[in-house]
């Protein structure tokens, strides 16, 4: 069974997505707890609110008191109704929100069914309860749950203690080839990805971008791929790099095939609907795109949105890194498209392009280096973590990095020219003597 938390201060948004669900048949009110009830059994989003109302006016201090999680059992197991109740009931108690009030939603409009928990985590004194280790609480909670009530367990990807991990390149340091070739050599070997777009969109959290290029050698049409290092603000900060100096798996034949391999994986992939789920559930509970993103990268998701120069959206791809799978928005769903999402944040995208713009009038070049920086996607916790940044999450109390482990092995220490270089002696020794014995 997986789990997943999100937070928000938008109960409202929270509840009507369920709510939803229910109006439209494809979803049922399964339990309540600390909820008023109804005269006929069937609830409102406002009756619900009012059981939430008076912890939320207590609350003073945290400004995301709302939870909605999600509990997701393997497709293949047969969960009753009755079941669910008591799986909900257990799980809040394990983490430590049996007393608050919590709705209990079933949710049946994907293979997958599962059930959602609305709650809060502000006391009816308004103190915030302790999320502490939440990740790993959770995790640990799934795992008895799964014993309990004989679910089959959440697949758990191989760790090896062994591994090292590589980091998003520096344009600054002198080895940056070195440092591309680390991230390209090995990426395939651990994401799927169906087009050269979601595999940018991947690149881009190490600060690295392909381009395709085309042209004609001897009358024949030729197709390659060459490779840039970024800087803070995406912007290419080196000559391209060609794909052929860092093996033939960078080159776009091979990328082709890792392409089409990802694709016939992705068909059957079980967490595709419960990431569409969690970034519907984002988009209701939260009411911007950086709330939207912050909400999905605390569940292991990183969101790359492009724009255009008017600040259009044009683009948006959801990185899974606990299934290692990267997603075109309208791959998943019609409703998570680029179109939609523009709509949701037009005038925000209009008026980062309108910032953009102004600061670049305004601000010199002495005083840009005190000057906060143009907002840039970031990656996610996960590589803060391979960078050695223990500032903000440990092994313990991050739940992703404890689940995946040494994800990535890390070639930082490696020289790839002097790999290289190694590789093409060892070539030529074995022809000399090839030679010599004739």
């Amino acid at each position: 069974m997986i789990a997943k938390i999100g937070r928000g201060a938008n109960i409202i948004g929270a509840l009507s997505y369920n709510q939803l669900k229910v109006n439209q048949e494809n979803g049922s009110v399964l339990s309540t707890y600390r909820i008023r009830e109804s005269v006929n059994g069937e609830f409102t989003v406002n009756q619900l609110y009012s059981s939430f109302e008076p912890y939320l006016m207590a609350n003073k201090r945290t400004e995301k008191p709302v939870l909605h999680i999600s509990l997701n059992p393997n497709p293949k197991d047969s969960v009753s109704d009755e079941n669910f109740k008591k799986i909900a009931q257990d799980y809040m108690e394990l983490m430590g929100y049996g007393d608050q009030p919590y709705v209990v939603f079933k949710h049946t409009d994907i293979e997958r069914t599962h059930i959602h928990i609305v709650s809060t985590c502000v006391d009816r004194y308004g103190k915030k309860l302790s999320d502490s280790y939440e990740k790993l609480r959770s995790m640990n909670a799934c795992r008895a749950l799964e014993q309990k009530y004989q679910l089959l367990p959440a697949t758990e990807k191989n760790q090896n203690p062994k591994e090292v991990i590589f980091k998003p390149v520096d344009y600054k340091e002198a080895n940056v080839k070195s440092q591309i070739a680390s991230v390209i050599r090995h990426l395939p070997k651990y994401y799927q990805y169906q087009s050269l777009g979601a595999y940018n969109a991947l690149l881009s959290l190490f600060n690295i971008t392909a381009e395709q290029i085309a042209g004609e050698l001897q009358g024949q049409s030729k197709q390659g791929l060459v490779y840039f290092a970024l800087n803070e603000k995406g912007e290419k900060t080196t000559n391209p790099f060609k794909s052929s100096l860092f093996g033939k798996q960078a080159g776009m034949d091979s990328l082709q095939k890792h392409f089409e391999q990802s694709k016939e994986k992705m068909k059957i992939e079980p967490s595709k609907d419960i990431l569409k789920n969690s970034i519907e559930v984002a988009m209701h509970t939260t009411n911007n795109e950086t709330d939207f993103k912050k909400q999905l990268v605390d569940q292991g998701v990183n969101t790359i949105v492009r724009r255009n120069d008017q600040g259009r959206i044009y683009g948006m791809t959801f990185i899974d890194h606990e299934s290692r799978t990267v997603w075109i928005g309208s791959q998943l769903s019609k409703n998570l498209s680029a179109n939609v999402f523009n709509d949701l944040w037009k005038n925000e995208g209009i008026q980062k392009v309108q910032n953009e713009i102004q600061h670049t009038k305004t601000i010199s070049s002495e005083s840009s280096k005190n000057e906060s920086k143009p907002e840039t996607e970031k990656p996610h916790a996960l590589f803060d973590f391979l960078n050695g940044n223990h500032s903000t999450h440990s092994n313990t109390d991050f739940g992703l990095i404890t689940s995946l482990g040494s994800l990535l092995p890390i070639t930082q220490g490696e020289d790839y020219e002097e790999q290289t270089f190694a590789n093409q002696i060892k070539k030529r020794t074995k022809r000399n003597n090839q030679r010599g014995k004739k």
